[in-house]
């Protein structure tokens, strides 16, 4: 069931339809590969308009312990880069939502860009966000998107300058990742102000679509979120409910998450 609508169509019809768009990120071969699959749809099939597929690294040092904990699991277990692929084929054939890979730049550099990316377009990928890629340094990577059509999702933080904010602008295709917070990912009781300030910034540079991560745990963070930007990214929420209740938990903490992008 692989989808015809892109990342961009997709964020823009959520944001058409409804107040904006989710989107749900979970770490494939959680805790092994079979149920992160299982989970994944499950966000689909509850509301969520974008998967955010992680791939497992053994240094990520932009993720809370919720899902430094979980990629551990996944690692130990015996998950391979090459099993992402598989994952997301899964995905794709049984959900119609766009799939992005979010993965640190090493995996894909020792696996090959240009292979990295080939096997994305098989398995029915929409891209990638690269948390730890910046665009000045991602030359191999601008060269196999084009060639591929993918999309490319980097990074603006609090701590971006205008000059980064204007290149993750120019650089991205799909929306721009808004870093809502200084630190590593994680539910927080309040979603960073801050947030605001890196839209309006990414806004002023010119950008189409922006969507906020880091610290969204709540429909009501969801609600705010979407005040100002197209999209709003939960993850150690999604990890979390998998961790304690399963793949039913997983769908239950979408079905209610994903209320936070109804218009009021």
């Amino acid at each position: 069931m692989t989808t015809n609508q892109t990342v961009a169509t997709t964020i823009d019809t959520a944001n058409a339809e409804r107040a904006g768009a989710v989107v749900g990120y979970l770490p494939a071969g959680y805790p092994d590969v079979q149920t992160s699959v299982d989970a994944a749809v499950a966000l689909a099939e509850n509301g969520v308009d974008v998967i955010e597929l992680g791939l497992p690294y053994s240094d990520p040092v932009m993720d809370g312990p919720v899902i430094q904990r979980a990629a551990e699991e996944s690692l130990a277990n015996g998950f391979r880069v090459a099993q992402v692929f598989d994952a997301v084929h899964q995905i794709t054939e049984r959900a119609d939502v766009p799939v992005l890979v979010m993965t640190y730049w090493n995996p894909v550099l020792r696996y090959g860009v240009d292979r990295f990316a080939d096997d994305l377009v098989a398995a029915g990928a929409a891209g990638l966000i690269t948390p730890d890629l910046i665009p000045d340094e991602a030359t191999e990577w601008m060269s196999s998107s084009e060639r591929t059509g993918l999309d490319r999702v980097f990074l603006a933080a609090p701590s971006s300058s205008d000059a980064r904010m204007q290149q993750a602008v120019a650089a991205s295709r799909g929306f721009v990742y808004a870093v809502s917070t200084m630190g590593v990912t994680g539910a927080r009781a309040g979603v960073d102000v801050a947030a605001r300030t890196v839209v309006s910034r990414l806004r002023d540079a010119g950008v189409a679509r922006t969507c906020v991560g880091l610290g969204i745990s709540t429909a009501e963070q969801v609600a705010e979120v979407l005040e100002y930007a197209d999209g709003a990214i939960v993850g150690s929420a999604f990890v979390r409910a998998l961790a304690d209740l399963g793949v039913q938990g997983v769908a239950d903490r979408a079905a209610d998450l994903t209320t936070g992008a109804r218009r009021s």
